[in-house]
Parts: structure tokens; C-alpha cells; sequence
């Protein structure tokens, strides 16, 4: 196996990564990797990116991967790993090729406790199953946290609709709404290991993105013109089957919680992608937030998948 830092993975080996990540996201219908770290492996350069990869090549000069681990730093000093193996290598039950992902994962952990230091590690499962937890089990590590992916029929149904308040929104300005947008999300996240503490630059490089339509980032405006009080930002994933239409980040201001801001912008936010022609709606959100699970479950969502987190404690200073 190979190791290299993300920020010398150089042209070939970034096609073959990025090659091996359209197979695996083709075969299973579901992203192999969360957006943070796709992008870190698609991007061709402009914005650095820190991490390494663990590379299993496949036997032979094609130079195309059997699969790769990859090791990314979180804000909170912590490591989170990511396995992807090619899907003709899977044997069905979501362990891969015998000892391969054991394999990845052992030398993904290896490496980061090359220094001696023993850091916490996070190590993740897309669409995870029993042979997940058996994988992370045999390498230290406990079950986390359960992110779930719920989905809805669109359009919602009438009683859903005759039951929630409506919201008057609007799109986001870029330039004129960042901060108020930072503020809203950050304040609304603070305990969030992934959406918490974005900075401008983050917000920019997303909105960069080609799947943007700023007609689908709502925005929630206090009446009495104290700022902005919640947003629903959307994201149609049209290269699905279904099409999803995604509640992609929605929050609401915490000076304002309680007053059913929540539900009146998901709802919002389902009704603009069914008006463009979106019969599934998505979400993800964590298993362990209950009034979110719950409120959800209201308006008709059921769970589709679960992806899961696991922990191994670091070393005690």
C-alpha cells in the first residue's frame, strides 16, 4: 500500500481516485463520502486541503485502485477516516473484498498513531451494516453517532401543509447576506463537528459549487427587521434515481427557537423543489437529535439508511 498527503497526490493518482469514487457512488446510488472530503480529493488545486491517503492499487499497469483509506484532521483535533472500495470487489454484505477494507482500516490507523500520540479517531460507514460493526469493533472503536438519511414524497401531503404556518422567504445575495449567514449558522451550530464555525472562505468555496441555485438557498427575514432569524438551503441531486431534492443545512437562530420556524422552513424548502419538479425530498440529520427525528416524522419523512461514526478514545494527557 501506498501513502501520500493529499497535497502531493499529483494528477494520476487523483484521476484514479476520483475514478474509483464515481464507481463506488454508481454502484450503491449513495455518495461514498461526505462533501467535505469528495472535495478534498476532486479538487485539482486553488484551495489547499490537509489529510493523507492510504492507496491499494490494483494488481497489474492499469493503475486503477482497489480501494484507499483516508485520513482527514477535524477542527476539534481529532482524526476521522474514511474507507472506499471498488464496488466489483464487494462481496454483498457491505465488508468488501475479505481483508481489504480490515486491511485499509488497520493501516489507516496505524498511521495516525505513527507519532506515538494516540489520537481520537472517527472512523466512518456509509450505509453502514453488521459488517461494519463488526470491522470497527475488532480495531477499538465503539459505535458514535448515527446520521440518518429520512426521505418524504413530494409534494407533501395536504394535511401537512393545512398544519404548518407559512413562512415568507427569499434567495440569498451573495455579498450582502454572508455574515448575516455565518452568524445564523454558526450561532445554530456551535456543538456541530461538521457545520459548526464555518468561516466566509468555506462559504464562498461552496457556493462555488456547480450544483448552487441560489433560488433553492431561502432565506427567513425578521418582520420587524432585526436580521435574519432562520434559512433552508436546498440541493437537487438530479444524477439520482429518483432525483432528491435535499434540505441541505437548514437552521434556525437560537434567539428564536420554539416559535416553529423549523417546520415552517423545511416545509419552505420541499415546496420549492416540488415546484421544480421534485417528487423525493432528503435530509440527513442525526439520529440522537430527537425533536428533529420527531418533527420530521410528522411531516411524512421515513428513514431510508443510516451512516454511521465510530470512536476510538485518544490517549489521556
Amino acid at each position: 500500500m501506498d501513502v501520500v498527503a493529499l497535497d502531493e497526490l499529483g494528477a494520476p493518482r487523483r484521476d484514479a481516485v476520483v475514478a474509483l469514487l464515481r464507481r463506488a457512488d454508481a454502484a450503491r446510488d449513495h455518495p461514498p463520502l461526505p462533501e467535505p472530503q469528495y472535495h478534498a480529493l476532486a479538487d485539482d488545486g486553488g484551495t489547499p486541503h490537509h489529510g493523507r491517503l492510504v492507496l491499494a492499487p490494483r494488481a497489474g499497469a492499469d493503475r486503477s485502485l482497489a480501494g484507499f483509506a483516508l485520513l482527514t484532521p477535524a477542527r476539534d483535533g481529532s482524526t476521522a477516516i474514511h474507507v472506499v472500495l471498488d464496488p466489483a470487489l464487494e462481496n454483498g454484505d457491505g465488508g468488501g473484498e475479505p481483508g481489504l477494507a480490515d486491511e485499509l482500516v488497520g493501516a489507516a490507523v496505524a498511521l495516525a498513531d505513527e507519532d506515538g500520540a494516540r489520537p481520537t479517531l472517527h472512523l466512518w460507514a456509509m450505509q453502514a451494516g453488521p459488517a461494519d460493526d463488526a470491522r470497527a469493533k475488532r480495531y477499538g472503536f465503539v459505535p458514535e453517532r448515527d446520521v440518518i438519511q429520512m426521505r418524504v414524497p413530494l409534494p407533501l401531503a395536504d394535511d401537512v401543509l393545512r398544519a404548518t404556518h407559512p413562512l415568507a422567504t427569499r434567495a440569498f445575495v451573495p455579498g450582502q447576506d454572508d455574515e448575516a449567514w455565518l452568524r445564523v449558522n454558526n450561532r445554530a451550530f456551535a456543538d456541530h463537528p461538521e457545520q459548526g464555525s464555518w468561516t466566509l472562505a468555506e462559504l464562498h468555496e461552496r457556493l462555488a459549487a456547480d450544483w448552487v441555485d441560489l433560488d433553492g438557498f431561502l432565506l427567513a427575514d425578521d418582520p420587524d427587521g432585526k436580521g435574519l432569524i432562520g434559512f433552508c438551503w436546498t440541493k437537487i441531486h438530479r444524477n439520482r434515481s429518483p432525483v432528491l431534492g435535499e434540505i441541505y443545512v437548514i437552521a434556525v437562530d437560537p434567539a428564536h427557537h420554539g416559535g416553529g420556524l423549523g417546520r415552517s422552513l423545511t416545509v419552505a424548502g420541499l415546496n420549492a423543489m416540488a415546484a421544480r419538479g421534485v417528487h423525493v425530498g432528503m435530509l440527513y440529520t442525526s439520529a440522537s437529535n430527537e425533536s428533529a427525528v420527531a418533527l420530521y416524522g410528522r411531516l411524512g419523512f421515513h428513514v431510508d439508511h443510516v451512516d454511521r461514526s465510530y470512536r476510538r478514545a485518544g490517549a489521556v494527557s
